[in-house]
């Protein structure tokens, strides 16, 4: 690994609006790079939005649609990476996908495996952990939910994974529109990736890069609008080092659209890696049958 700078931005996936949601993609792109960023995350779903209800016929192919095409193109023309997540198609199929796309064309994607709550109406999950090489690093993708299972975390790293890439559009707490009810919702999420996000980065000295969608994305009729599976998302953003610090985060304030940029330096993976505790090396991997096997009995 060599030093990287990757921006996390946090931004509201409006429903069923791709085109403009890309504009905004574009511009958040460009504010990275002046900062510096050579690899840039969005949240899970940002483009399509979440759970859209007329997700089927928004869903395109990729690498061939629309979407990721111009995803691509903001790359290039930024020179950049860029992970952002849409709907994706195949064979009449909808996956919840995150692509990556760089200053030379499509790179690859990560279909989320584990699908939560209304999701599974809407998805497909995913059977792929794939690490992609982006020269300054090796990445892997835990899109949202798929961060819960530390066994996902754990082969992306054992297949070289030096970062790990964590896009989310997390439903939390509802909110109304008082300062006190966005600070309390903020925080809540907040906590909440506090407690996972460093966590999973200290158990396989990893750099971990979260990010949510932020905002109210519209209104599903299916459910009252204080549902909590509205697609509403409070939003936030979170870098942590291989020792489980927090690097940077976003404010817990406010539920508004923002960046954080930080510099993961490859010395703090070295220095993690080469301690005699460096979990990926001492772990006792032919006794872990047990977590390929359904030993749960309901």
């Amino acid at each position: 690994m060599q030093d990287i700078r990757i921006a996390a931005v946090s931004m509201n996936g409006r429903l069923g609006d791709p085109e403009a949601v890309l504009d905004e993609i574009a511009e958040w792109t460009a504010r990275a790079v002046r900062q510096g960023a050579e690899l840039v995350l969005f949240p899970e779903l940002v483009v399509h939005g979440h759970c859209t209800p007329d997700t089927y016929a928004l869903a395109e192919a990729v690498p061939d649609g629309p979407s990721t095409q111009r995803l691509c193109r903001i790359s290039k023309e930024n020179k950049v990476f860029v992970c952002a997540g849409l709907s994706e198609k195949e064979d009449d199929l909808v996956f919840n996908t995150q692509i990556v796309a760089g200053p030379d064309g499509y790179v690859g994607k990560q279909r989320k495996i584990h699908l939560s709550r209304d999701e599974v109406l809407f998805y497909k999950g995913g059977r792929e952990m794939p690490v992609f090489d982006i020269g300054k690093c090796r990445i892997g993708i835990q899109i949202c939910y798929d961060k819960l299972f530390p066994e996902i975390s754990r082969v992306l790293c054992l297949q070289g994974a030096e970062v790990l890439l964590m896009p989310h559009a997390a439903r939390r707490m509802m909110w109304d529109e008082t300062p006190e009810s966005q600070k309390a919702a903020r925080s809540d999420i907040s906590d909440y990736h506090a407690k996972i996000v460093p966590t999973r980065a200290m158990e396989n000295s990893c750099f971990t890069v979260l990010t949510d969608q932020a905002g109210r994305a519209g209104y599903v009729d299916a459910y009252p609008k204080d549902h909590p599976n509205q697609p509403h998302h409070p939003g936030g953003a979170m870098i942590s080092d291989p020792a489980g610090e927090i690097i940077a985060k976003t404010q817990d304030e406010r539920i508004e659209p923002e960046m954080i940029v930080a510099t993961l330096q490859a010395a703090a993976i070295n220095e993690e890696r080469a301690q005699p505790n460096f979990t990926l090396k001492t772990r006792r991997h032919e006794l872990f049958s047990a977590l390929a096997a359904d030993l749960l009995k309901c």
